[in-house]
């Protein structure tokens, strides 16, 4: 799953002029639905620390959503699946249907609700065309995707080349600076 977090003072969402959902400080997230790890973007996002310290504003990345009792507001967003490498039309393809997409987005939010306190989590309406307002904190917003989650190095080959980082099926190399010749 991929979800874009953004640590708000407030937001809401509004549906045919209706506002049905709002928060005040905590995090906005938009969460999409092609993969099935719900729990372990749920610990994430519950736990990533991107609020200052309580006694302390100046001291940064001390405390979470949990801890300062914030309020968070989810909202499905399948758009953050877009392929725009060709084109200039996004390729929704990598999207799941709605049925199985919606299912998955109901148990993001239980798992939420029951990791957390069920009052404090908020959502838009699914398949809803949403009108999203929120004022950004900092601004912070981070992109979090369960797949890069875990990173495992691989062995160097030959000793000339730069060690791979395995990030979950994808293989990425490291990249120093160009030598001058």
């Amino acid at each position: 799953m991929r979800a874009v977090v953004q640590r708000v003072t407030s937001a809401s969402v509004t549906v045919d002029g209706q506002v049905i959902s709002q928060i005040s400080r905590g995090l906005m997230v938009l969460v999409d639905d092609t993969e099935s790890d719900v729990s372990t973007l749920t610990n994430k996002i519950l736990t990533l620390r991107v609020f200052s310290d309580p006694t302390d504003s100046a001291k940064m990345w001390k405390t979470s959503v949990k801890d300062i009792d914030g309020d968070i507001l989810c909202v499905s967003q399948f758009t953050l699946m877009a392929q725009t490498k060709k084109g200039s039309k996004p390729d929704f393809h990598n999207a799941m249907s709605t049925e199985p997409s919606r299912t998955l987005y109901e148990t993001f939010l239980e798992t939420m609700r029951r990791s957390y306190k069920p009052e404090k989590v908020q959502d838009g309406k699914f398949g809803a065309m949403m009108n999203v307002s929120l004022t950004n904190e900092g601004p912070v917003t981070f992109t979090l995707d369960s797949r890069r989650f875990e990173y495992t190095p691989e062995p160097a080959v030959g000793g000339t080349k730069k060690p791979k980082i395995q990030l979950s099926g994808d293989t990425i190399a490291q990249h120093s600076p160009a030598r001058a010749q």
